[in-house]
């Protein structure tokens, strides 16, 4: 089974532009994502798949493999499926390029739904980890998740969900928005147009639940940090 790891990274971001290089350490964001990504030796190859000549040439000229987008792209699924459409490949991974500390054991916990009798019904998985401040669970900036007792997504929502009415213990989970996919599951998800919900909660993942695919989530403890902002930036240089 030919596993592959896609970094979608695009330039232009709304809330920090040019994030993705940025200085942290001794190396750009992206160059950290990728790296990263490559020594975790969980994949037959690791490319990034941008829009931004100044990213492919920074991963380019330190070695690493990009492919530049022949469209524009609503979403780093549409701009991965465009990269992959011509490979053979089995499993893609996609890998944010502004989580720069991703790790390697939430990555293996995720490819490994794959495997198996057990995982040959599987055609999309995600990460999702337990909230462990209740406050967070009402910001509607973290994307919370609720599933069956076979760890299929139920729903995504920025709400909070569940409701807790009876006041008895439950646990939060917080979407990792980290996906792996069966190729036919990606290419079919950009070929279906925006879904009502995926429309009204901004959560793009719901477009595979309106189609009847849930997502086989598995529970990790990843501390990684997104860089969103200048002050994430300056959250993950304290870890580097």
């Amino acid at each position: 089974m030919k596993k592959m790891a896609l970094i979608p990274a695009r330039y232009a971001a709304t809330r920090f532009p040019a994030k993705l290089m940025q200085p942290l350490g001794n190396k750009t964001v992206i160059r950290h994502t990728y790296e990263n990504t490559v020594a975790t030796q969980l994949f037959d190859d690791v490319m990034v798949a941008t829009d931004s000549d100044i990213i492919y040439h920074e991963i380019t000229s330190h070695g690493g493999k990009a492919v530049m987008s022949k469209k524009q792209h609503e979403s780093g699924s549409d701009r991965i499926a465009e990269a992959v459409e011509e490979i053979e490949v089995d499993i893609i991974l996609n890998v944010q390029g502004d989580e720069p500390l991703i790790q390697k054991e939430p990555l293996a916990k995720l490819l490994q739904v794959f495997e198996g009798d057990a995982g040959k019904n599987v055609q999309v998985a995600s990460m999702m980890k337990i909230f462990t401040d209740l406050r967070m669970v009402e910001d509607p900036n973290n994307v919370k998740v609720v599933v069956d007792n076979k760890m299929n997504s139920l729903f995504f929502s920025r709400s909070v969900i569940p409701y807790n009415r009876a006041a008895i213990p439950v646990n939060y989970y917080h979407h990792i928005g980290v996906y792996a996919f069966r190729k036919k599951a990606l290419m079919n998800f950009t070929q279906w147009p925006i879904t009502p919900l995926e429309a009204a909660e901004k959560i793009e993942c719901l477009r595979y639940l309106e189609h009847g695919i849930p997502l086989k989530m598995v529970v990790v403890d990843f501390k990684g940090v997104g860089i969103d902002t200048p002050q994430d930036l300056e959250h993950a240089k304290q870890y580097v």
